[in-house]
């Protein structure tokens, strides 16, 4: 082999090594999680039961909405703090809708049950005003998502308070739900079952696959999806392309909180008892994932598998570390830990290609 022969031999390993390098720095923090639950698995062998893992898939699913629409605000190098009150607000007015007829608590006793089509529009509909309620002060005056998104959680907040203290309720948490209602989002039985009806697929599982689905062919298929990625790279470009960023802005926020009043809906029937802080702290939870499966702050970068992926990691490790012993109030600092790092490493990763 000639001299020159070794140079370039030698440079293509040193590249190689140095995207393999990148590559494991990029995705440390999966890595981590996986390696974490390995060990989890390995230790604590209840982590693998059927019982378990259909809770990680249960877990997953009722937060993969959340995750779903505010991936779309950091696409365009936004975020949005007041999902996790908005997830609270349709979930209770959800729950309000559709107690029994004869609940001792029943909160508007003069409206009885409404049909679940109905409520469903209603959630998913209030959820999308309140996105598009943001979507229009960031995009008409500019303002920075964190500080809109801010404002209309404590806005939110203060509505949902007085909200659950209307009608009959008087403050008290709302139960009593029509069994309709826990049958559609959770199964009684549910659609899905193995092993003779023994493993129990909740009912709200199938439908995160049917509207991850749905996002997804809006995110690649549609000249909405397209324009939300332009704007994301690079807004006075997409508005020389003829890009609307007013109308699209509005509607990348008002999609998102459909989302969050799908997610409400969902929720409401979960839980089975609403009160004020129903949702609180959900778009930690949908931020941190969505950073995890790699959509960027740096806006126009992102995957709905990436998405599912964040929801799924995330979820893994708050059941897996349980298991072992960790304590629950260190859940917080984690999250913040996860974003950080999780922030860190994105930033990296753009400043690498710059």
């Amino acid at each position: 082999m000639t001299t020159e022969s070794k140079e370039l031999a030698k440079k293509a390993q040193g590249f190689t090594a140095k995207r393999v390098g990148n590559a494991l720095l990029n995705n440390a923090l999966i890595i981590i999680m996986l390696v974490v639950a390995v060990y989890v698995a390995f230790t604590q062998p209840a982590f693998l039961t059927p019982r378990s893992l259909v809770n990680l898939l249960s877990l997953t699913a009722a937060y993969l909405p959340v995750a779903l629409g505010i991936a779309g605000c950091i696409v365009l190098t936004g975020t949005d703090l007041s999902a996790g009150r908005a997830v609270g607000i349709t979930a209770c007015v959800s729950a309000s809708l559709l107690q029994t007829t004869g609940a001792a608590n029943k909160m508007w006793p003069n409206i009885g049950t409404l049909p679940i089509p109905v409520v469903i529009l209603i959630a998913v509909g209030l959820g999308a005003l309140i996105g598009a309620f943001n979507g229009f002060f960031v995009a008409k005056f500019k303002l920075h998502p964190f500080i809109v998104t801010l404002a209309t959680q404590l806005i939110l907040y203060t509505i949902l308070l007085l909200y659950v203290q209307m009608g009959n309720n008087n403050g008290m948490a709302i139960s009593s739900l029509d069994e309709g209602y826990r049958n559609f989002v959770v199964g009684d039985p549910p659609l899905l079952s193995f092993d003779g009806g023994k493993i129990q697929i909740p009912n709200y599982v199938i439908y995160a696959v049917i509207l991850s689905a749905l996002m997804w062919f809006i995110w690649n298929k549609t000249t909405f999806g397209k324009n939300m990625f332009a704007l994301g790279a690079n807004e006075e470009a997409a508005r020389v392309s003829g890009v609307n960023v007013f109308m699209t802005t509005i509607l990348v926020f008002a999609l998102a909180g459909a989302m969050y009043g799908w997610a409400g809906f969902v929720e409401s029937a979960r839980v089975a008892s609403n009160t004020a802080n129903t949702g609180v702290n959900y778009e930690l939870d949908a931020i941190a994932a969505c950073v995890i499966g790699g959509v960027s702050f740096v806006g126009g970068i992102g995957k709905i598998s990436g998405v599912i992926i964040g929801v799924i990691m995330l979820r893994l490790i708050f059941v897996a570390l349980p298991l072992v012993g960790m304590d629950q109030n260190l859940q917080y600092a984690i999250k913040g830990g996860i974003i950080l790092f999780a922030c860190a490493l994105d930033m990296r990763k753009y400043l690498v290609k710059k």
